[in-house]
């Protein structure tokens, strides 16, 4: 009984020793931050934040084994937000906003598996200007009015 007990707490003290969450940061030769965030053996884990060499934010999102997940942003060096969207399984996916540098949306786009697939809608002072329908990374329909869309299609499915 004593043995398996001792047996039992090594195994336990194993997983705790070696499968520690740390919080790590990493930094430029000048000095500026790198990126930061969460670790469990060696691996990319939780909310992690990655660096422009200037200073400002790069990327924002979280990671599950390495592979980025949930929502994420992405920013230029200036600091202005460039696109933000989903990851599902390290991939894009759902819908993603791509924004001007003045901070008005350019386009949206809906992705699956880091591909156009579904509609992407190309704006012009906040209005949408053109449609576009892709299957798998391929152009299959444009629309140059919104009123033409709205007859060929179900507006349900820009959710």
């Amino acid at each position: 009984m004593k043995n398996k007990l001792l047996f039992i707490f090594l195994i336990g003290v194993n997983i705790v020793v070696f499968s520690q969450k740390t919080y790590i940061k990493d930094y430029y030769n000048n000095g500026n931050l790198k990126e930061e965030g969460w670790i469990e053996n060696q691996i990319k884990i939780g909310y992690w934040t990655f660096f422009h060499k200037n200073g400002t934010i790069k990327q924002q999102g979280h990671f599950n084994y390495n592979h980025p997940i949930k929502y994420w942003y992405f920013y230029r060096k200036d600091g202005s937000l460039e696109k933000e969207g989903h990851y599902v399984n390290g991939k894009q996916n759902k819908w993603w906003t791509f924004y001007n540098k003045d901070g008005t949306i350019n386009h949206k786009c809906q992705l699956k598996d880091n591909q156009k697939n579904g509609y992407c809608l190309l704006y012009k002072k906040e209005k949408i200007v053109k449609a576009s329908r892709f299957y798998d990374g391929k152009k299959v329909n444009e629309w140059t009015n919104f009123s033409s869309f709205r007859k060929e299609n179900n507006l349900k499915d820009l959710r």
